[in-house]
């Protein structure tokens, strides 16, 4: 079923014999027009799972994911209360050579693991980091039952401590899109 809010976006890549072009960030395009921060992750090691991560409000935060080296599996869960889709997961292949972009709204944890070494991704986010408000939920939580792609993954010490789902502290309550 699919994760209402989240969405894939494939930008237009124009291509020639020198290489190619693609407006990575248009405003109004993702239908996000407020992004106030980039950042930016290098991952050396294939199999480096950095997540599920989110930020309680009021900095919680809508991220715009791509890859510029290497590739992912990115993966969102849904984490508003009462949605129809609370608990479920979507994984999505980003690489830097299919120019795919996630846009991952508030109300949903976010990860995604290294496929390949040095792997670089950029993301767009709405709110600053507040490390007050930084929360997580466990790669490995059984009642999620993500589909890592590599079942023994290099982890921070950080995110080899989250809570399962059951325990997370979470505030997202889910609202009928038009209303």
């Amino acid at each position: 079923m699919p994760i209402e809010g989240v969405r894939l976006i494939e930008p237009k890549v124009y291509g020639d014999e020198r290489g190619f072009f693609l407006e990575s960030y248009k405003e109004g395009d993702s239908g996000q027009t407020d992004f106030l921060q980039d950042n930016h992750s290098y991952s050396r090691e294939p199999g480096t799972i950095r997540g599920l991560h989110y930020q309680l409000e009021p900095a919680a935060q809508t991220k715009l994911v791509r890859v510029i080296a290497g590739a992912i599996y990115d993966v969102v869960v849904d984490i508003r209360t009462g949605s129809p889709t609370y608990g479920c997961w979507q994984g999505y292949i980003l690489t830097s050579r299919n120019f795919r972009q996630l846009l991952v709204p508030k109300g949903f944890a976010h990860g995604f693991c290294t496929l390949v070494p040095d792997t670089e991704v950029l993301y767009k986010v709405d709110a600053p980091y507040r490390p007050e408000l930084d929360r997580g939920i466990a790669w490995n939580d059984p009642a999620l039952a993500i589909d890592w792609p590599f079942p023994q993954p290099v982890l921070s010490e950080k995110d080899g401590k989250h809570p399962p789902l059951s325990q997370a502290e979470i505030h997202f309550v889910w609202k009928e899109a038009g209303s």
